[in-house]
């Protein structure tokens, strides 16, 4: 008997498990999808916290702090990294404007 009361605690626990899993696989889903269509914030600043903000410096798209702690590129756009002035355009889009 007592064994069975461990098996079905240990079923009970496995389901929680498995509605916590899909309940924070669908939301990630929801996130992505977000990120993909611009509508939610880039993040923040890991040092100051500010919102990043995007930047058009050609041929580059970043993600800067406004207070020129750094710019974050987004994975499709690494190519352009290779290109010919992209240090300098990268150097433009994460200065501190003001």
């Amino acid at each position: 008997m007592n064994s069975e009361k461990d098996r079905l605690g240990d079923k009970l626990h496995d389901v929680e498990k498995a509605r916590e899993d899909l309940f924070f696989a669908e939301r990630d889903r929801e996130l992505l999808a977000k990120l993909r269509a611009g509508s939610e914030p880039a993040g923040a600043c890991p040092s100051c916290g500010a919102a990043l903000e995007l930047r058009e410096e050609a041929p580059l798209r970043i993600r800067a702090c406004p207070a020129g702690h750094g710019g974050w590129i987004a994975a499709e756009d690494g190519a352009a990294i290779a290109g010919a002035g992209s240090s300098e355009a990268f150097g433009r889009a994460c200065a501190v404007r003001r």
